[in-house]
């Protein structure tokens, strides 16, 4: 009996060892930390993906960055800057066709992370020119509309804006006093009046994609406005100044009196807030990669000062617990970010992701960069108050990022909505 117990025992023993040799084969030893892809995200990547995130990289810091601090000391955004982009191709990226480059949402999210992380504002003003108003005409506008429009502004020879943000309306935007109605004395065309306000590249703007409500039906449309058709008088865009944040991207209003635009330039069919909230979803995503590009940027900066600045007894400031704590913080928070983000993207692109998913990771990404950056700047101690650090710089913008385009609260409304079933917003 022992006997037949062991020679069942050595066959067990033979048949084992070729997957125990698989095994031993397969144990890798430790692969090293890498505190700036801490998840390794990057392995998640095509090729194709991270060839477009080192063309994003290489611009911005080599001709973006080296500009950025008197941009924002002086609020003076360059609009030459969207045609930089739009001979890389880094302009409505995601769009087929039309001389746009036809890239994956994620590709699309790492040329805006490596934008923000040099500078929140440039992100915004790439942000609306590529997603607001040229996903916008891409989505809901005419043949015609994106013949006329998409080509010139994926090389930023046209350059556009989205109206939709009044002064008396923000995150209430089915309120909007904005009116069209059929012009008095040009047959075919509708008459424009209203305000709208923090509107970026509205100052230097070309195309104008404003949304009003129809006076007939009280249904809100999409209209696409264009200066130089606008008669003196009708249309003005003054800029917004003195800014605490996105300093560096032209903020400005779009004021409208009669301004006289063709039917053939209101988008056919889509009507209410579907149109912008659908424009404003792609844009949210880009906010949810661009937000963690410029925390990326928080945490190398302060990595590299703590490391460098020595107190109590000439050691650097990087071996004290409170220290490493606050970047141990931000690193997690911001390898968590890009995981979700790039989830999203993928689902995005299969046609699988819930609006919720765009507010989950625009409000989480916005929340943990603006609350990680604030903590990384204590870092500095007084010297934070200096522009040259830079890290004072990116948490002023992130407050505003964590304001536009769904402030936070608003965005917690929407997932309390998804989750229960139950209306919070009135």
């Amino acid at each position: 009996m022992f006997k037949s117990i062991a020679r069942q025992a050595a066959r067990q023993t033979r048949a084992q060892a070729p997957l125990a040799s698989v095994l031993r084969r397969n144990v890798h030893a430790p692969a090293p930390f890498d505190w700036k892809d801490p998840l390794g995200a990057s392995n998640l990547y095509t090729e194709d993906e991270l060839a477009i995130a080192e063309t994003a990289e290489s611009y911005c810091q080599e001709r973006m960055l080296p500009r950025v601090l008197e941009a924002y000391r002086n609020e003076d955004y360059d609009k030459k800057i969207l045609e930089e982009m739009g001979e890389l191709g880094l302009l409505g990226a995601t769009i087929q066709g039309y001389d746009c480059a036809g890239v994956s949402s994620v590709a699309s999210g790492l040329i805006t992370r490596a934008v923000e992380r040099v500078d929140s504002g440039y992100r915004s003003g790439m942000s609306v020119q590529s997603s607001l108003v040229m996903g916008g005409i891409e989505e809901h506008g005419t043949e015609e509309q994106k013949q006329k429009f998409l080509p010139g502004m994926a090389r930023g020879k046209i350059l556009g804006c989205f109206g939709l943000t009044e002064p008396n309306h923000g995150s209430d935007p089915g309120s909007m006093e904005s009116v069209a109605k059929p012009h008095p004395t040009k047959k075919g065309y509708y008459s424009l009046s209203g305000a709208k306000t923090w509107i970026t590249n509205s100052p230097i703007s070309d195309v104008f994609l404003v949304w009003a409500k129809l006076q007939e039906t009280g249904k809100i449309r999409g209209f696409l406005v264009e200066r130089d058709q606008c008669p003196p008088g009708t249309l003005e865009t003054p800029a917004l100044k003195n800014k605490n944040g996105l300093r560096a991207s032209i903020t400005g209003m779009i004021m409208m009196d009669g301004v006289p635009v063709a039917e053939s330039m209101m988008f056919p069919e889509v009507e209410g807030l579907r149109g912008p909230f659908s424009c404003l979803n792609s844009a949210r995503y880009g906010i949810a990669w661009g937000t963690i590009g410029a925390l990326e940027d928080c945490i190398a900066r302060a990595r590299e000062y703590a490391l460098e600045r020595k107190q109590f007894k000439g050691n650097p400031i990087a071996k004290y617990q409170l220290v490493q704590k606050k970047l141990s913080d931000a690193v997690t928070d911001a390898a968590y970010g890009i995981l979700a983000a790039y989830q999203v993207g993928r689902l995005k692109d299969e046609g699988k992701a819930a609006p919720e998913m765009i507010s989950m990771i625009k409000r989480q990404n916005c929340d943990r960069a603006l609350i990680n950056a604030r903590h990384l700047q204590e870092i500095f101690g007084g010297n934070a108050v200096s522009d040259e650090y830079h890290i004072g710089r990116h948490v002023a913008n992130l407050f505003v990022t964590q304001t536009y385009e769904g402030q936070s609260d608003i965005h917690s409304l929407i997932l309390g909505r998804a989750i229960t079933g139950v209306q919070a917003f009135c």
